[in-house]
């Protein structure tokens, strides 16, 4: 319609522009071109109209159908959109279930370590005020040997038989062992004291620098050796107890540096014959005294089992004789048992004949025949 408008303009403009220049050129002569001038743009303008008219329903029915496409596209584009649009929030649906799920999972594997972690936590915080009171018993030396002297007598209890050793014991020059084990002379009686060098083994095991660890050296092996030297004075008393005596050391840290870092001082006990052991070479030591015990203890019964042995060849003697008795008994019986067989069958002959025998004759006077077997 907007095209039919400016044709319907430009074609009014044209025909004035023409009647302005006629006038100018006079007007008694063109008047009468000017009329038919004016009829043929009169035709012109009405074919231009019908012209303009077609172009504008052609222009308006392409209108339409453009629209109706359109809108048949953008229901179709409506229809895809919200088709995308709910398989988008299908899957946005599917991911934040599945999402809410793993983290609610998440959660709960979180929870539980979370708990795991507090509970090793306060395992850690229990642990670490046992390690504190474990050094406060340590730091002190009643304590600390205390603890060496019970497990000593664990062991030994363990290992050992009952009477084959006691604890506390007064030796004669007035000195108490924490142990004696009672083996039959030679040895005699074996000392065991514990010892447990702590403060120097921690000072050794805490020195920074070279100076710091030749202090600890030295003092943790004046500790050893003078512990050596006290047992060696005190518990080996010639003609009371052995020759030897036991140290025990209740930790085998300590004894495992003393025979890497210092076998000058295990070689000072072999010469003094005060052994250092710790808890598993105690054991071992105590496993072979038991054994020695139960050798010894087996010679003390040598000379009971001896007179059982007599004994009981002398029963086996008297078995033998009575056995032999026994057999007259029964070859005396095997005889008299033959005998009766001879009796029983003769016996058994006669009763045939018996049998077998007929009556002939006259009545008063029977007689016996004795019909021959056919």
């Amino acid at each position: 319609m907007e095209f039919a408008t400016f044709g319907l303009t430009l074609l009014a403009v044209a025909v004035a522009g023409l009647a302005l220049f006629f006038g100018l050129r006079g007007r008694s002569g063109a008047s009468d071109g000017l009329v038919q001038v004016a009829e043929k743009l009169a035709d012109q303008q009405a074919q231009l109209a019908g012209r303009l008219s077609q172009i504008a329903e052609g222009q308006a029915s392409s209108q339409a159908r453009m629209a109706e496409q359109l809108q048949i596209q953008e229901r179709a584009v409506t229809k895809m959109l919200d088709q995308r649009l709910a398989e988008v929030t299908r899957r946005v649906s599917e991911d934040l279930a599945k999402s809410s799920t793993k983290s609610t999972e998440t959660m709960g594997l979180l929870q539980e370590r979370l708990a795991v972690i507090d509970a090793a936590q306060r395992n850690i915080t229990e642990l670490s005020a046992e390690v504190v009171t474990l050094q406060d018993i340590l730091s002190n030396k009643q304590a600390r040997g205390a603890i060496g002297q019970t497990q000593m007598e664990d062991l030994v209890r363990n290992m050992l038989p009952p009477g084959a050793f006691e604890f506390q014991v007064t030796l004669s020059n007035g000195k108490r062992a924490d142990c004696v084990i009672k083996l039959p002379n030679p040895p005699g009686l074996i000392a065991v004291d514990s010892k447990y060098p702590h403060e120097a083994f921690m000072q050794l095991m805490a020195a920074k620098d070279d100076r710091e660890r030749s202090l600890a050296e030295t003092q943790f092996k004046a500790d050893v050796g003078k512990h050596i030297k006290d047992i060696a004075e005190k518990y080996i008393i010639p003609g009371e107890t052995a020759d030897s005596a036991i140290m025990f050391v209740p930790a085998e840290s300590v004894f495992a540096e003393l025979h890497d870092r210092f076998p000058m001082i295990i070689e000072e006990g072999f010469r003094r014959r005060v052994y250092v052991v710790s808890p598993t070479t105690l054991m071992a030591t105590l496993n072979t005294i038991r054994t020695i015990l139960k050798d010894a203890k087996m010679r003390e019964q040598a000379h009971v089992l001896q007179k059982e042995i007599g004994e009981l060849v002398k029963d086996v003697a008297r078995l033998d004789q009575r056995v032999g008795g026994l057999g007259t008994h029964f070859e005396q019986a095997r005889k008299d048992i033959e005998q009766i067989q001879i009796s029983t069958r003769k016996i058994t002959d006669r009763g045939g004949k018996i049998e077998n025998m007929q009556l002939d004759g006259d009545p008063k006077e029977p007689t016996l025949r004795l019909v021959s077997e056919s």
